[in-house]
């Protein structure tokens, strides 16, 4: 059993790393041969989650330019473990060396004292969201192969603070060109404006992630414990700033009557479908050919310099503004965290599946089948 940084069971994947270290990265074991892959295939992710591209995100400078320094040659992968490698080049860890007296609140500084006896206090260590860059680069390689196979995965920013997207209002191109991730140009301008009061008043937002994964075969997900929703919700909820997540309908099924939740098949020249998707497109935790609608709740920023008060190491109180580069909202940066962490969950238990049914062993092994 791994101490908590590897995920997966046949797509496996072990990041490493901290904030203020030399560098980060992952190492992807599991991964087919043969599947066309370069750096830029990952670097495109990457740059989505880098800092320094909006007045709501960090100013921290960082390039992130993705090294593979195994499992690809010749420009195809060969099936043995991919190790992936992003430096740190804009570290200033003296912006934390005030810190290392103190608890920040809403931070893990309290609960790593107490689990290791110390800390990184350089930007948080393996707490910081900096440590998402290998999840990203390993859900990079996952996406590319989704997508060889007809899944798609698409997340967006689908609330800040008060402001909530209109779906009628939907744009996809927008997603990568609006500051905020949101598809909804008009709401992310009411977002922004929202975000230059709370940065006024020293202050953070939070906000939510929506992710659609599209394309999804029925059948996808292990029963009882290792279900779809529950993979994916233990990914989710894996991401530092994530508090809660939902599957369809969400919350809102603890209002409804069964005859308004449930979804009625239907026939229809595709097959079999559903009239509604309330469930979110699965069902005892199995995919059922839907679409799987996923929301994503992500807390404020905890870092902030409004005067906050908290103690000591030894217990003494104080009042703390704490400095450094931080982001006002964590949530734009987040969409294509969600995006990978999806598709990580996705692809381990895609192959997982192999294994359900004799018929996909006859495929691949029978010689009489063979080609």
């Amino acid at each position: 059993m791994s101490a908590g940084s590897t995920f997966g069971n046949y797509f496996r994947i072990t990041t490493w790393g901290e904030s203020h270290g030399e560098a980060l990265g992952v190492v992807v074991d599991g991964c087919p041969a043969g599947l066309t892959l370069d750096a830029s295939d990952i670097q495109a992710y990457l740059d989505r989650r880098k800092p320094g591209q909006s007045r709501y995100t960090t100013p921290r400078k960082e390039a992130d330019e993705v090294r593979i320094l195994s499992g690809v040659f010749d420009g195809k992968t060969t099936g043995t473990p991919i190790s992936l490698l992003v430096p740190n080049t804009s570290q200033r860890s003296a912006d934390y060396e005030e810190i290392a007296s103190y608890y920040r609140p809403g931070h893990a500084d309290y609960t790593f004292d107490q689990k290791y006896g110390f800390r990184d206090y350089r930007g948080g260590g393996r707490s910081s969201g900096r440590e998402t860059i290998g999840r990203v680069a390993a859900g990079a390689i996952a996406m590319k192969i989704l997508s060889e196979l007809g899944v798609r995965v698409t997340a967006y920013t689908y609330s800040i603070g008060p402001v909530t997207i209109s779906e009628s209002c939907f744009s996809k191109d927008a997603i990568l060109t609006t500051p905020t991730a949101m598809p909804d140009p008009e709401a992310s301008a009411r977002a922004e404006q929202y975000l230059a009061e709370c940065m006024a008043e020293k202050d953070s937002s939070g906000g939510s992630v929506r992710c659609v994964i599209s394309g999804l075969p029925a059948g996808i997900g292990e029963p009882v414990f290792g279900k779809l929703d529950a993979v994916l919700s233990g990914a989710l909820m894996s991401i530092g700033a994530v508090k809660a997540v939902e599957i369809g309908d969400g919350t809102r099924v603890s209002s409804a009557k069964g005859s308004q939740n449930n979804d009625a098949f239907i026939s229809a020249a595709q097959g079999i479908q559903k009239a509604t998707n309330h469930a979110g497109g699965i069902l005892g935790g199995i995919s059922d050919g839907s679409d799987v609608l996923l929301t994503v709740h992500i807390k404020p920023t905890p870092s902030i310099s409004k005067e906050q008060q908290t103690v000591r190491r030894g217990g003494e109180p104080v009042s703390v503004s704490v400095r450094g580069r931080h982001d006002p909202i964590i949530v734009p940066r987040a969409v294509v965290v969600v995006e990978a962490m999806s598709a990580l969950s996705l692809l381990d238990l895609m192959l997982a599946n192999l294994s359900a049914k004799m018929d996909y062993l006859h495929l691949i092994y029978d010689k009489n089948d063979r080609h």
